[in-house]
């Protein structure tokens, strides 16, 4: 069984960092991704990382701020976010999906999620 856990989140202002964390279990070698969530906004794709490559790809609006990486001795996925703006507020959800040819930010792809983190980030 698949099992995601957020962690991390968090409110801070306008150019400070979070380091979000997700924690995962059951699965092995698939792609993760960072997904984040406005009010009233679809679900975007902010950063990804593939497991057998480590190969990573970013939103636009995250490169060159947000990192992600992996620690695969604690099967768990981080994003390090800096330089936070207001923009960056939403709820971010790590989900896992296995290899596929389908483009890595496209959410109806994932099959399985976390319970969600909130960042919340002042002006």
């Amino acid at each position: 069984q698949v099992q995601l856990v957020e962690s991390g989140g968090g409110s801070v202002q306008a150019g400070g960092s979070l380091r979000l964390s997700c924690v995962a279990s059951g699965i092995t070698n698939n792609r993760m991704t960072w997904f984040r969530q406005g009010p009233g906004k679809e679900r975007v794709g902010v950063a990804t990382i593939f497991g057998i490559s480590g190969v990573t790809s970013y939103d636009d609006s995250a490169k060159g701020r947000f990192t992600i990486s992996r620690d695969n001795a604690k099967n768990t996925v981080y994003l390090q976010m800096n330089s936070l703006k207001a923009e960056d507020s939403a709820m971010y959800y790590c989900a896992a999906r296995t290899p596929t040819l389908r483009s890595w930010s496209d959410y109806t792809t994932y099959d399985n999620w976390g319970q969600g983190t909130q960042v919340t980030v002042s002006p």
